[in-house]
């Protein structure tokens, strides 16, 4: 397993610096899997899509990125963050674009060589799941 380590910066989308960061290290022979590992930072903003929801709530205040999970490839990424507000109330869910970055976020992904990550439609569920598959 290889390790990437992001800074991202003030005014950055969390989710669109993520998927770009993948497409650059793909394009340059990373692995076609790669997983979040760990994430710390603040927001200045998050859209997050709770559980059976269609919609992404907007929280517009600073706030701590507490953790961040999810998995990225060549179909796509599947990310979960929590966030606390400055009276420490968690509010965790599926990342949308439009959670910026307001002084940092530090994030380390791990390389997973010799795996592939994809997105199929799955007719149980009616949303594109992950595809994992040793190569």
């Amino acid at each position: 397993m290889d390790v990437h380590v992001l800074r991202l910066q003030p005014g950055d989308d969390l989710r669109g610096a993520l998927e770009a960061a993948f497409r650059d290290l793909h394009a340059a022979g990373a692995p076609a899997a790669v997983c979040v590992v760990s994430a710390v930072g603040s927001l200045s903003q998050a859209v997050l899509r709770y559980a059976a929801e269609p919609q992404g709530d907007l929280r517009v205040e600073a706030l701590e990125l507490l953790t961040l999970s999810g998995t990225l490839g060549v179909g796509g990424v599947h990310l979960h963050a929590s966030v606390a507000d400055a009276r420490g109330r968690v509010r965790g869910g599926h990342v949308m674009p439009g959670c910026v970055v307001r002084t940092t976020a530090e994030i380390v992904l791990a390389l997973l060589p010799g795996w592939s990550f994809e997105r199929a439609l799955d007719a149980g569920t009616g949303f594109k799941e992950l595809v994992a598959r040793r190569l």
